[in-house]
């Protein structure tokens, strides 16, 4: 649904990488109602109206479940009353949802068959619809949500209502994500205990387990800077997330067409056609595609070989169903020279496809070497501008994650040296030079130039 959305509406709680699974032109709305905020439920109520009546798609983006203390049915009965066709999608509960992130079953058997879901918040006191003494002899797991700010009344009412003052309590503030944070205490602790929303409450015998998973991960918890432009930054990312980390997307450079138009692209297209080339050569994915994608007819490669350096760009091949003939085991411009063949006639020539800034290792080497090498720009690596939000948050990470010699003079260039974090780590040596050269510290380099490789060098050295 956020794929096609024209309109999200979204709350504090939802995760912001969830936006940019809506399209670029999509508005994005903030509601996010904080403690003590400004917008009401009656603005929002409103607003889904105005926007549904003007024809447009929207998503309604919370965290949780709508239904359960979601406020949902309210903005649904809007809707309803207003003629405006609506589609409800379940979530997961953060009732639910949190305890499992903290390793603590709601249900286990021979501690609670059943659990009850409840909201602690109220503007003034703990909320008088809710007979918390009730709920103390019910037995079972009690979730409470929104109840930080009351969690003193909650605690004495359920232990005058027969809860033993050591019933193991598990507090989780911001359940689910990489800031999350689990704390443990007895009934009779929780008032004292220093909380700050969001925080959800489990009380039971259940609370006293611990199958502790999400915070276990080797980056949990750890800010890790991805430079990288934005287009090729996901695989990062993902890979950051599943150990636990929270990526900082600043995006210092943007891969952009050629600077010609791609005249120069179209010009090598029609040389491989007429079997002008006897290699092209590959020494960076973002290459790949804009010489492929011009030819017509994958057979037009016909009798030209292809070298690779790096299994990034090896990979990118594969997607074309194409194989490299030639791939150094050194996964760098000089050891592809190194191993590179002999020109087998004066005049051979070479195809070079790369960015408009690269270095010319390559075509020192290999025009040494006798071999003509023609040299087309495939791509521009231009810097971009970090946003204030973003420099703001590289000030606070504990690490920052350099994958190309271009993302380190664009960080510099755009956030400054003195921003960097603590810890800086390096996808292999080229890299890692221009760093050094630039001023950083490098506390270490990926064994492999890869994705992967990266994130290794980076639990080597920020891994719990």
């Amino acid at each position: 649904m956020l794929s096609r959305a024209d309109v999200v509406v979204h709350d504090r709680l939802a995760d912001a990488s969830l936006l940019d699974l809506a399209p670029s032109s999509a508005r994005r709305i903030d509601v996010g109602k904080a403690p003590g905020g400004p917008i009401r439920q009656e603005e929002i109520n409103a607003l889904l109206v105005a926007e549904g009546r003007a024809g447009r798609s929207v998503v309604r983006l919370k965290g949780g479940d709508p239904f359960v203390f979601g406020r949902g049915g309210e903005e649904a009965q809007a809707l309803q009353a207003a003629g405006v066709a609506f589609e409800v999608i379940p979530g997961v509960t953060s009732a639910v949802a949190v305890p499992a992130y903290a390793g603590v079953p709601v249900t286990h058997r021979g501690l609670a068959t059943s659990f009850t879901v409840v909201t602690g918040h109220s503007r003034h006191a703990v909320d008088k619809d809710t007979n918390w003494e009730a709920l103390a002899q019910a037995g079972g797991t009690i979730v409470v949500l929104m109840g930080v700010a009351h969690r003193e009344a909650i605690a004495t009412r359920l232990i005058e209502g027969g809860l033993a003052p050591d019933t193991p309590v598990l507090a989780v503030y911001w359940g689910t994500r990489p800031e999350q944070q689990s704390v443990r205490v007895r009934l009779d602790q929780l008032a004292a205990t220093p909380l700050e929303p969001p925080v959800t409450l489990v009380i039971g015998s259940v609370a006293g387990m611990d199958l502790s998973w999400y915070e276990a991960r080797p980056l949990f918890g750890r800010r890790v800077v991805v430079t990288r432009a934005r287009s090729q930054a996901s695989s990062l990312v993902r890979g950051l997330m599943d150990l636990g980390a929270r990526p900082i997307e600043v995006p210092v450079i943007e891969i952009v067409p050629p600077g010609d138009g791609e005249a120069g692209l179209d010009r090598a297209a029609n040389g491989l056609s007429e079997g002008r080339y006897e290699w092209v050569v590959f020494t960076s994915a973002n290459a790949v595609g804009p010489l492929l994608d011009k030819l017509r007819d994958a057979r037009a490669l016909g009798a030209t070989r292809i070298a690779a350096v790096g299994p990034a760009t090896t990979e990118t091949l594969a997607g074309y169903r194409l194989v490299a003939d030639l791939v150094p085991d050194r996964q760098l411009a000089e050891g592809l020279v190194a191993v590179f063949p002999d020109p087998p006639a004066a005049g051979a020539t070479v195809l070079f496809p790369r960015a408009a800034e690269g270095r010319d290792v390559l075509v020192d080497g290999l025009s040494g070497a006798g071999w003509e090498v023609d040299v087309v720009e495939a791509y521009r690596t231009v810097r971009k501008e970090a946003t204030a939000a973003m420099k703001e948050a590289v000030s606070e990470a504990d690490a920052v994650c350099f994958a190309s010699s271009s993302s380190v003079t664009g960080f510099v260039a755009t956030c400054g040296l003195a921003a960097a974090p603590r810890v800086v780590v390096c996808i292999g040596p080229v890299t890692a030079a221009t760093a050094l050269e630039s001023g950083f510290l490098v506390d270490a380099v990926a064994l492999v130039p890869t994705v992967d490789g990266l994130i290794s060098a980076l639990v080597g050295v920020l891994g719990r």
